[in-house]
């Protein structure tokens, strides 16, 4: 067998070790122990973790490492950001928003971060963020599968041309609908524009993704709306509520009416735990709520939960590495999952969970899958979190495209080791 990659010795997230991974045209055609054969190279994986490629599924490419631009947001709350980035608007251009992203893009990769979903305002009229984050998507597209929303930051019924605007952006290639029913004028008109953006995908075969009740308001209950609506136009596993806030804030009567009906039309669902504990609970003083909505109760019922990055660098977060292994972290800490099955669930929250809400094809480490995966300087997925593991490869359809020296501390201790692995000094975890 002549191979374009061979993956020597891994451990895989199921837990499965001493695993060679053979790589020929863009596929995975062999996942077993002894793999023999002539490769391109061969990597000595030494026993650590190939797991699939990182996944977000809520980001804001648009947005991304404009931090400062015109100014900061000096009271850090979510409607200065949407208010500092309709100044930032007015003064974009597609060039700026291409260098940005595809500097973020850089990053991504770095990270073994190889799909993204991102929205992209369509209620600027000239849709230059559309026109940017379009040319982008075909210059990734060799290393990145970017996925984009149609979204309407300032309301679809807020804003006279957002509908317009959209319509156009989907025609101009844009993947999915989006949308924010929180934030238009009324509740009625929240519902209203979760009817029309759902029928809008119905009638076009796409996705719906909406930024859904990110509010503290425990009647903000438009995911809801988004259930019944889907479940009304046959969309079951093609919409997802992102963010879902308000849910934390719910009374358990109306949340345990409210899950069932999210598990029953197939809805995804998209916290952003990095984001949702910065911009939630400004009004409280204590006790502070912590934002972020209900991942465990979610996960109890088989709901489809991710966990997104959602900004980095922007007018609402400061901060952001493009590390999904921060956000799946941050993600357990808050929602206080913190057994061993819960932990290795956040490492699914930002693999294999994220990849079924977009729809990914081929997707994962098994043979017939895409030769897309990541090699991490740790024994399993929750060494992975803990460490935050160094990405040793990324691997994409079978082709190392970036790599990174192990991290190994050097000790200049009498009578002790010359060195120290993160990733082999503790016990591997049960």
């Amino acid at each position: 067998m002549s191979l374009d990659l061979l993956i020597k010795n891994a451990t895989l997230t199921d837990g499965r070790t001493g695993v060679d991974i053979a790589c020929a045209n863009g596929s995975i055609v062999a996942v077993e122990t002894g793999i023999a054969g002539e490769a391109a190279r061969t990597i000595d994986a030494g026993g650590y973790l190939v797991a699939p490629p990182f996944v977000d599924s809520h980001f804001h490419m648009d947005a991304t490492l404009s931090l400062g631009l015109p100014r900061m947001n000096e009271s850090g709350t979510l409607l200065e950001g949407i208010a500092l980035w309709g100044e930032l608007k007015e003064i974009l251009t597609v060039e700026a928003v291409v260098e940005r992203a595809l500097k973020y893009c850089d990053l991504a990769v770095s990270q073994g971060l190889l799909a993204i979903r991102s929205h992209v305002d369509v209620c600027d009229d000239r849709l230059t963020g559309v026109k940017a984050l379009l040319e982008v998507r075909e210059k990734v597209k060799p290393y990145i599968d970017l996925q984009l929303v149609a979204f309407p930051q300032d309301g679809l019924y807020r804003s006279p041309n957002a509908e317009k605007n959209l319509l156009k952006a989907l025609d101009m290639g844009v993947d999915v609908v989006g949308g924010i029913p929180h934030f238009e004028r009324t509740m009625e008109d929240g519902a209203k524009s979760v009817r029309r953006l759902c029928e809008i995908a119905a009638e076009r075969g796409l996705m719906v993704d909406l930024h859904c009740d990110e509010s503290d308001d425990p009647m903000s209950r438009h995911i809801e709306t988004l259930a019944y609506e889907t479940q009304r136009l046959g969309l079951q596993g093609r919409t997802a509520g992102s963010h879902l806030t308000s849910m934390h804030s719910m009374d358990n009567y109306y949340v345990s009416k409210l899950l069932p009906l999210i598990a029953e039309a197939e809805v995804n669902a998209i916290a952003n735990p990095l984001i949702n504990i910065t911009l939630q609970g400004r009004h409280d003083t204590y006790p502070k709520r912590r934002g972020q909505t209900r991942v465990p109760e979610m996960r109890s019922y088989g709901i489809n939960v991710s966990f997104g990055h959602d900004c980095v660098m922007d007018p609402w977060y400061s901060q952001g590495s493009g590390d999904m292994l921060e956000v799946a972290s941050m993600g357990f800490h808050v929602a206080q999952m913190t057994s061993r099955d819960d932990i290795r669930y956040a490492f699914d929250c930002v693999t294999k969970h994220p990849a079924k809400a977009m729809g990914l094809e081929g997707y994962g480490v098994e043979k017939g899958c895409k030769a897309d995966f990541v090699l991490l300087q740790a024994t399993d997925t929750i060494e992975a979190i803990r460490l935050k593991a160094t990405r040793l490869a990324v691997v994409k359809a079978g082709k190392v495209i970036c790599e990174t020296p192990p991290k190994v501390a050097k000790l200049a201790l009498e009578g002790r080791p010359a060195s120290v692995d993160p990733a082999q000094y503790f016990p591997r975890s049960s």
